[in-house]
């Protein structure tokens, strides 16, 4: 993984025990252009990634939680941006291995944090959005989010696994 790859994830590594980013046994990237359709392509993505790492067994939890957090940042990161949709900036997936975990950490350019829906009430639970984070927390053993460093705008939100 390239230092400049590193230097832009750093704010990744505060919310997880000690680890050496240089240890990553596997990373992939991809850019998602500001339209919907990415959200299938970023499963697509995670699912070809996962196969060759022999993951497949971890798809469906990490294929749910990556297409909520491509959604919430076209949603509220890129779609709602003022600018017209062609030239807004895109989002990134970033999908990590270490040997005993598995990170999905997907980049925006908002500086507004994530926010979860209620899921609580009956009204809540027919809503259509505001219940991305409440699944990416209940699918992925931890989840987070860090502004990007330096003078970048935007942040990463990243969602982890534990690997059998």
């Amino acid at each position: 993984m390239g230092t400049k790859v590193l230097t832009m994830l750093e704010p990744l590594w505060q919310g997880f025990p000690p680890v050496d980013p240089l240890a990553v046994s596997g990373s992939a990237s991809r850019t998602l252009p500001a339209r919907y359709e990415s959200v299938r392509c970023a499963r697509a993505f995670t699912r070809e990634t996962l196969q060759g790492w022999d993951l497949d067994d971890l798809f469906d939890s990490v294929a749910l939680v990556v297409s909520e957090l491509v959604t919430n940042a076209l949603r509220h990161a890129i779609l709602a941006a003022p600018e017209h949709p062609d030239t807004a900036p895109p989002a990134r997936l970033h999908l990590m291995r270490w040997s005993s975990r598995l990170i999905c950490a997907v980049r925006d350019p908002s500086d507004d944090s994530p926010v979860a829906g209620e899921a609580d009430s009956a009204a809540d639970s027919a809503a259509e959005s505001g219940r991305g984070l409440y699944l990416v927390d209940s699918f992925s053993d931890s989840w987070g989010w860090h502004p990007l460093a330096g003078a970048a705008h935007g942040k990463i939100v990243w969602a982890q696994f534990r690997l059998p």
